[in-house]
């Protein structure tokens, strides 16, 4: 059977760039999981395009609901470790929100972080 994951990563910022960069990040990690057989979904890898072309809010309390109904799907939830993941208001709820419906919490870091190089680690478990 086909691991389901909920790709949790840090998004909102004041800077756009940052913003941008994030989304891009997540996007690449999100097709390294697939090539590898996982089903993934990424909150910000699947509604940031949907925000922006309709102009819909990108903040956590506005994506907050549609994001519970996800990890209620999965099976594990991954948090992403970029820069700003400690500090995010979305990542906490939806950890909050894994741990109530008792879903495994992995942190993975991706090297595409650190260098060029297409590898992702799973560092530990919650």
């Amino acid at each position: 059977m086909t691991k389901k994951i909920y790709l949790a990563s840090p998004y909102s910022d004041p800077n756009y760039l940052i913003e941008e960069q994030r989304f891009s990040d997540v996007c690449r990690e999100v097709a390294k999981l697939m090539n590898s057989g996982y089903v993934v979904f990424s909150p910000i890898a699947h509604c940031h395009p949907v925000a922006k072309i309709s102009c819909l809010p990108t903040d956590y309390s506005y994506w907050k609901d549609f994001g519970i109904s996800f990890i209620e799907w999965c099976d594990e939830l991954w948090i992403l470790m970029l820069d700003g993941w400690e500090k995010s208001k979305g990542i906490q709820g939806e950890c909050e929100t894994a741990k109530m419906l008792n879903r495994p919490i992995r942190y993975i870091i991706s090297e595409d972080f650190f260098t060029t190089k297409n590898i992702q680690k799973v560092i530990r478990h919650a």
